[in-house]
Order: structure tokens, then C-alpha cells, then sequence
């Protein structure tokens, strides 16, 4: 791309933002923070934002703080890049007005994106069906399953045509770096991350979880390998002592690894993976528990109950009511 000369400079770049009640500050700060940071390095106003609501009434945020906005969605947005920010599931939900509006902007040639959660905004007003999409790694499988026309990616953001979407957290900063370099040169961004502590810039397919010996705390690589094992076979899970003999171990030796490093045994672990991702199934799915059993490697809904109950305080059910606002769930029991 050609970068403006000073005699050619192009007017500001506008980024709109369209909050939604209870979106990510971090999410949203790590998006907009860039902006400032690259007019202020630059010494000109290279970008510049507008904040939106549903009505044009303060919104607040998922730590509290209520955030005033520039105007409501029956306002004109002039802007070049409009951006949804939500932090849950249920952001909008069926609101014929904000896809309406979204669908405005789309045909008057404004570029759409998303932070964090903000993509079912635009994916229940059908704006990115066939589009690339970056979502938090938690939310992938219910998004994916409610909306299968939109290609769903763990990458940390994508820009696919006009469309930009990052998972949330800190991936704002990255995708507004990449903007920044797009517009304004390699060099600028590097500045701008360096002013954010930043030290590398990541690119659109790092991964967005930890690797495993930095998430567990260990480098032994047996261990390492067996758990690798483990949390990519949970709907199927297999006996501890075939996944000893993958690694090279006895299941004896193994059991030594788990209890030296993480005071558990192999199997307790294992099973403690697979019911918190069927909790995390129970929560972003509306999934029957049995399926969610099925789908954590459970041979009855009975016996995935009683496994539940037993670490998180409560059953299955209880969470999927408390979800639904019917029933607050028990205390929750300590976890091992």
C-alpha cells in the first residue's frame, strides 16, 4: 500500500465503537489505547473515534465503570471502521434495530469488526457469513455450532476484505498494530508497542492459549506429552496406561510424574479436564446435558452428575438453571 506523503496526507482515520453492557474493558482499552498512542507519537492526529450506544445513554462495563458514549445508533456514524464490543453470548440478543443498523453501515461501505464477544452481534445480522472469524478459544464451539456459515479460527485476530474480528484480552492490540502498520508504516507500530510494554507485535495466527509446560509450570517433556494427550482426547478418553506406553513410560512411572509436579494422579487430572470443558459446554451451549456428557467422554448423564457434583458442588443441571437465572448453584467444593 502507498503511504501518504505530507502534501498527500489523508484526513483521520475514524474507528466507531459500539459498546455493548457488560464488554471487556480490557478488550476495548487494548483496542482504542493504539490510537492515541500513534497520534501522540506522531505528533498529528492520524486517528480518531467515536463511541456508540444503543440509545446514546452511558454503558457500563464488566468491572462497573460506566463509559459516556458520542451518540446512539439512530445517529449518522460517520466512520470508517465500526467496531462491536461484548463480553457475552447474549449481547443483542435479537435486536432488529442494531442489525438494521449494521446492516446500514455495511452497504454505505464501512468496514466491520469485532472484540471479544461482539462477533454474535455481527453474525446475528448475517455479517459474516462466509467471512474468517478470530473468537475467544472458550466460545469457539457454541459459535461455531449456532452460526455454521461464519469460518471460525483460533487465530488471535482476522481481516478478511472488510471485515476485522479479534478474540478479546490483549488481541486488540495486536489488530490495531496491524491497522497502524497498514496505514502508517511498520515503524510507527513498532513504537507503539514499545510504549505499551509490548514487546512483539504478534501475528494473526499466534496462538491464543499458553503452551502446555507454561500453563501447567513444568518442562518435564513426558509430562508435557501426556497431558498434550489428554486435552485432545476428551470426548474419547483413553486408559492412563496406553497413554504411559505413548510417552514411553510405565503407568507406574507416570503416576510419579503427576504427583511429583502437580500432586494429582493422572486419572484425577484427566478427569478434571474433561468436566471443565463440559462446564464450559453447560455454559455457552445449549446443549442437553446428556449430549454434553457424551461429548466429554461420559457413558451416562448419571455418572457425569455425580463426577460434577463431586468437584464443582452442584450438578450439571443446577448450573445450566443458574444460567438461566432459575436456581443459584451450591457452594462449590474444593477442587483437587
Amino acid at each position: 500500500m502507498t503511504r501518504p506523503t505530507p502534501q498527500t496526507r489523508l484526513p483521520p482515520y475514524v474507528v466507531g465503537f459500539y459498546l455493548v453492557p457488560e464488554f471487556p474493558m480490557m478488550a476495548f482499552a487494548s483496542a482504542i489505547e493504539p490510537l492515541r498512542a500513534a497520534n501522540r507519537l506522531r505528533g498529528e492526529k492520524l486517528f480518531d473515534w467515536q463511541l456508540y450506544s444503543r440509545d446514546g445513554a452511558p454503558v457500563r462495563a464488566s468491572n462497573g465503570i460506566d463509559i459516556n458514549v458520542h451518540g446512539a445508533i439512530d445517529d449518522e456514524a460517520a466512520v470508517d471502521l465500526l467496531l462491536v464490543c461484548a463480553g457475552t453470548r447474549d449481547a443483542n440478543p435479537g435486536d432488529a434495530a442494531v442489525s438494521k443498523w449494521l446492516r446500514g453501515l455495511a452497504r454505505s461501505g464501512t468496514a466491520l469488526g469485532a472484540i471479544s464477544l461482539g462477533a454474535y452481534v455481527l453474525a446475528r445480522a448475517g455479517l459474516l457469513d462466509g467471512r474468517r472469524c478470530a473468537l475467544h478459544w472458550e466460545s469457539l464451539a457454541a459459535f461455531a455450532e449456532q452460526f455454521p456459515r461464519v469460518r471460525t479460527t483460533t487465530d488471535i485476530f482476522v481481516v478478511d476484505g472488510n471485515r476485522h474480528t479479534c478474540s478479546g484480552g490483549t488481541t486488540g492490540l495486536d489488530m490495531m498494530l496491524h491497522l497502524i502498520t497498514e496505514r502508517d508504516g511498520r515503524a510507527l507500530a513498532n513504537d507503539v508497542s514499545e510504549q505499551f510494554i509490548h514487546p512483539r507485535i504478534r501475528g494473526a495466527h499466534d496462538s491464543q492459549r499458553m503452551a502446555v509446560q507454561n500453563r501447567v509450570g513444568v518442562a518435564n517433556n513426558k509430562l508435557i506429552a501426556a497431558i498434550s494427550m489428554m486435552e485432545t482426547t476428551n470426548e474419547d478418553p483413553r486408559p492412563v496406561h496406553d497413554i504411559a506406553t505413548d510417552v514411553e513410560l510405565s503407568a507406574r512411572q507416570l503416576e510419579r510424574l503427576f504427583a511429583k509436579y502437580l500432586r494429582v494422579s493422572p486419572s484425577r487430572y484427566y478427569l478434571k479436564l474433561r468436566l471443565d470443558r463440559a462446564r464450559s459446554m453447560l455454559l455457552q451451549t445449549a446443549k442437553p446435558i446428556l449430549d454434553v456428557a457424551v461429548a466429554c467422554g461420559f457413558a451416562s448423564a448419571s455418572h457425569f452428575s455425580r463426577c460434577y457434583r463431586t468437584l464443582y458442588g452442584h450438578r450439571p443441571s443446577d448450573e445450566r438453571a443458574a444460567l438461566l437465572g432459575t436456581r443459584a448453584p451450591a457452594s462449590r467444593s474444593r477442587r483437587h
